[in-house]
């Protein structure tokens, strides 16, 4: 199951520099992660400083 960042995200970039498949880039108002290049790992869950992802 892939997982999503909510409104909570604060563009600070920390997923993406730990995401092992680079599934994760900035949207135009937060980041967003590709669902179908997720291998939910977890990675970007526990980087998040404001706990904005989650397990879709």
């Amino acid at each position: 199951m892939a997982y999503v960042i909510s409104d909570a995200c604060i563009s600070c970039g920390s997923c993406a520099e730990v995401c092992p498949v680079s599934a994760i880039a900035e949207g135009d108002t937060q980041y967003q992660i590709d669902a179908e290049a997720c291998l939910s790992c977890g990675s970007c869950e526990a980087a998040c400083p404001v706990s904005a992802i989650s397990e879709e």
